[in-house]
């Protein structure tokens, strides 16, 4: 039976350049699609959600998110990026078990939801075994919150006598089996894919190997990329020009995603563009403690969409909306300083209009997941995510144009609705997730993080 809801809209910002934004218009959900965007929708609802002081967009799409380490919130904000290996891989999460995973999973996932994201990409790279992998998950369907689970590996410090993780290949033992098992179904909620090492931070011949078993599963893969080949191996093993390689080894393309690649030639990263790879900018992570500028103005400059995401909240806020914001300001400061340089500051208009990073946290997001059919744009036939910005609020009041007001204003706070596969996942500013649980799940993770902290010695006030 088609379960039919329709929204009074105050303000619809589509993404959708065939019905762009509309004032005063109602969008029809016929179970967990979107049926219909327009005004006067001439229908019999079985219920009417009164949203007519609302702003309503798709939901924000994350992109390359550690959900695992929810629970080191903030411990890394003095961090350099020697720092982060040193305390997080070397350290913490060696200590990490099953539950820990669990727990960080669905706690950041709900968190995500809270703040208008509905779709994450959870780049899990601290799993030892089957039942870490399977406790990420856990946390991930549990929260209700549409996920694309990247499985990934731990990277221990090396020990004598044993093979450093740089040259072990991604477990295809492990991979086959929740592709076949849990994640055989590439239409549920949460979904597979693969974290790989990539070239920067394995071998090469591991990163054919882990490319060559992500092409054989069909699943999407992505690496953490900065300079594009490992330089911590030893000199007769390192492959600079790595990505240009793979790619004449039929290795790239659409379904291979780079994250940072802020050192990375040009040469290389225009190479992977035109192969069809995504890059995703984490913006205010990589601004957080690199010297680079993050690579989203070459992206837009070889018509590419960019793709954003935070990253991990133990450096930075994991707020899509500050997020958005960071990656807009980030690329207008760096095409103005260019300008300067050559003597042609100051512009004579804006470089980069609001929108566009609008749509690098929806549909660029969406296409760098492969999900662009799906999600990304409140479109007739796509799924439901759907999130509502409520307009009377101090920060956005009075709302002249939307688009300005998400992008320039707007945070988590002012999320009213979130609705992920047509089913409500936060309703009149509330979570729906059963307040008991959610206290216990507060605990838990306390409990969990302070373990882990005293076990791994560390003490962020003495850092």
């Amino acid at each position: 039976m088609v379960k039919r809801l329709l929204i009074e809209c105050g303000w619809i910002v589509s993404i959708d350049p065939t019905i762009g934004d509309l004032k005063d218009a109602q969008i029809l959900i016929e179970n967990d699609k979107i049926a219909e965007v327009g005004i006067n929708i001439n229908v019999q609802p079985d219920e009417v959600i009164d949203a007519s002081d609302l702003i309503v967009l798709p939901g924000l799409v994350n992109a390359h998110l550690h959900t695992w380490q929810t629970g080191t919130k903030s411990i890394g904000s003095e961090w350099i990026s020697s720092d982060y290996h040193k305390n997080m891989h070397s350290n913490l999460a060696t200590r990490f078990t099953a539950d820990d995973t669990f727990l960080a999973n669905i706690m950041g996932a709900l968190n995500q939801i809270d703040n208008g994201t509905t779709t994450i990409l959870d780049w899990c790279h601290n799993l030892r075994d089957i039942e870490m992998a399977e406790r990420a998950i856990d946390g991930l369907e549990q929260s209700g919150i549409r996920a694309i689970f990247a499985h990934g590996t731990a990277k221990p410090p090396s020990v004598e006598g044993e093979v450093p993780y740089t040259h072990v290949p991604h477990p295809r033992d492990r991979v086959e089996y929740l592709r076949k098992n849990r994640l055989s179904n590439d239409n549920k909620l949460v979904t597979l894919a693969m974290a790989i090492l990539g070239p920067d931070f394995g071998s090469f011949d591991v990163a054919v190997q882990d490319l060559e078993l992500a092409k054989d599963l069909g699943l999407l893969s992505t690496a953490h990329v900065w300079n594009g080949y490992n330089k911590n191996l030893p000199k007769n093993e390192q492959v600079k020009d790595a990505y240009i390689k793979l790619g004449g080894m039929g290795l790239l393309g659409p379904s291979h995603n780079l994250v940072h690649g802020c050192y990375l030639p040009e040469d290389q990263i225009r190479y992977v563009l035109d192969q069809g790879c995504s890059i995703t900018s984490t913006v205010m992570c990589e601004m957080h403690g690199h010297g680079a500028f993050p690579l989203m103005r070459i992206v837009r400059d070889m018509g590419s969409i960019p793709s954003i995401a935070t990253d991990t909240n133990t450096l930075v806020a994991e707020d899509m909306f500050g997020e958005i914001r960071g990656a807009l300001f980030a690329l207008r400061f760096q095409i103005n300083q260019q300008a300067r340089s050559q003597g042609n500051y100051p512009l004579k208009n804006m470089p980069v209009n609001s929108r566009e990073a609008l749509e690098w946290a929806t549909l660029g997001n969406a296409k760098a997941l492969l999900l662009d059919d799906k999600i990304g744009s409140l479109t007739p036939g796509k799924k439901a995510d759907i999130i509502m910005l409520r307009a009377n609020d101090t920060n956005l009041y009075p709302v002249h144009e939307p688009v300005f007001a998400i992008t320039d204003l707007a945070n988590g706070s002012n999320v009213e609705n979130v609705i992920i596969d047509g089913e409500f996942r936060k309703r009149h500013g509330k979570r729906l997730y059963p307040k008991k649980s959610y206290e216990k799940l507060r605990r838990d993770l306390l409990v969990s993080a302070n373990r882990l902290m005293e076990e791994s010695n560390y003490h962020p006030s003495a850092a």
